[in-house]
């Protein structure tokens, strides 16, 4: 069943014409060439731009017509590098209830930390974290509102190889005991290979393929992905 649906959207010269679906309960990782419209992807999903022209609908519903507070509360989004404000763990835990003019309970706080093996103080300042720590940290406040999808743009792309383990591992884990929804932006194909369930294969603007996984395999038939697998400039 699909959760998230694109149809023929369209946004500046970034977005032309995309039309495509996201299985519940998948993950689904977006890989191209840089400037292939990924993140802009992403933020049409979670209402943060608005298409010039077409529809996305999630489960079914037009997402312009959709309570954009209600909407925000469904989909949580993580980003590159794990921004965060200056403050304590619990200031940037709290936030996405803050936006909304609601209070996270400590022990609420302490069970999301729990759920993502994040072992520090709520008090502890972000800026004593490790890398891999505030990528822990930005997860768990994704799932603050219990949302039906995450969106994660390269959120491992600082991280080294073995915290790059641990978090795909850990995401995999979120992904079965929630039952939500992953959209992953990444520019690593291994990653994409182990990690994704289905992909989504932009350039230019345009969505060419999307569906099973081993569309990241080579077989000769489809110049542009092989070109992309390759290295290759497009």
């Amino acid at each position: 069943m699909s959760i998230i649906t694109f149809e023929d959207v369209q946004y500046k010269h970034i977005l032309r014409g995309i039309s495509g679906a996201f299985t519940e309960g998948k993950i689904t990782t977006l890989v191209g060439p840089s400037g292939a419209g990924k993140s802009t992807c992403l933020k049409q999903i979670n209402g943060l731009i608005s298409p010039d022209s077409g529809r996305i609908r999630y489960r079914g519903e037009d997402l312009e017509q959709m309570n954009l507070v209600e909407l925000r509360k469904q989909i949580g989004m993580a980003f590159q590098s794990a921004p965060m404000l200056p403050g304590s763990v619990m200031d940037n835990l709290s936030l996405p209830k803050t936006i909304f003019h609601e209070t996270l309970a400590p022990d609420e706080a302490k069970r999301l930390l729990e759920q993502v093996d994040l072992h520090v103080d709520l008090k502890q300042p972000v800026k004593e974290l490790s890398g891999g720590e505030r990528s822990r940290l930005a997860i768990a406040r994704t799932l603050v509102n219990r949302p039906d999808i995450l969106l994660l743009d390269e959120i491992t792309a600082s991280l080294d190889f073995r915290m790059v383990k641990e978090i795909e591992q850990l995401i995999q884990r979120l992904q079965r005991e929630l039952q939500v929804t992953v959209i992953w932006i990444t520019h690593d194909l291994d990653q994409a290979r182990r990690f994704s369930e289905e992909v989504w294969f932009l350039k230019d603007g345009q969505l060419l393929e999307h569906g099973d996984v081993s569309l990241l395999k080579p077989d000769g038939t489809r110049p542009d992905i092989e070109a992309f697998l390759k290295g290759e400039s497009l």
